[in-house]
């Protein structure tokens, strides 16, 4: 089941991102205290979507999104999304886009928009549910 996120889920969210990206892959060092913070952040923002993927009453997967307003038509940013390490390659990301992908036509935004590390699986998951590379846009950052 997916269902919105609500404010007690934060907790299971915040242990859930840890778990996925607290490793090789992505190289992340979180604690529970700044994965709470992190997630909620995003949560108490105006424009925040966000849904839960519920099995067996627990919750073991999130996206976390925001709608932005853009020039000619507001798109979805997708914040964070992540699932159980066991329960990844089953088909639960896609259903979590699939429910966003749902607002979006609901709501007639233009689609998604995200950013993700190039050097993990990621980018392969959301090429396989039709996202594109973005050639007209350039990432950047400056380390202080």
């Amino acid at each position: 089941m997916i269902r919105k996120i609500q404010l007690e889920d934060i907790d299971s969210c915040a242990e859930i991102m840890m778990s996925v990206y607290n490793n090789e892959h992505w190289q992340c060092n979180w604690d529970l205290k700044t994965a709470k913070a992190y997630l909620l952040d995003y949560y108490e923002a105006s424009k925040f979507i966000g849904f839960v993927l519920v099995i067996d009453e627990k919750i073991r997967g999130a996206i976390f999104c925001h709608e932005k307003i853009w020039w000619n038509n507001s798109e979805v940013f997708v914040d964070e999304m992540f699932i159980c390490p066991k329960l990844q390659r089953k088909g639960y990301g896609t259903e979590l886009l699939k429910m966003v992908e749902s607002y979006i036509k609901e709501h007639n935004l233009a689609g998604f928009t995200l950013s993700t590390n190039r050097f993990t699986p990621a980018p392969d998951f959301y090429r396989k549910n039709e996202f594109t590379d973005a050639d007209h846009i350039l990432f950047m950052y400056k380390e202080v």
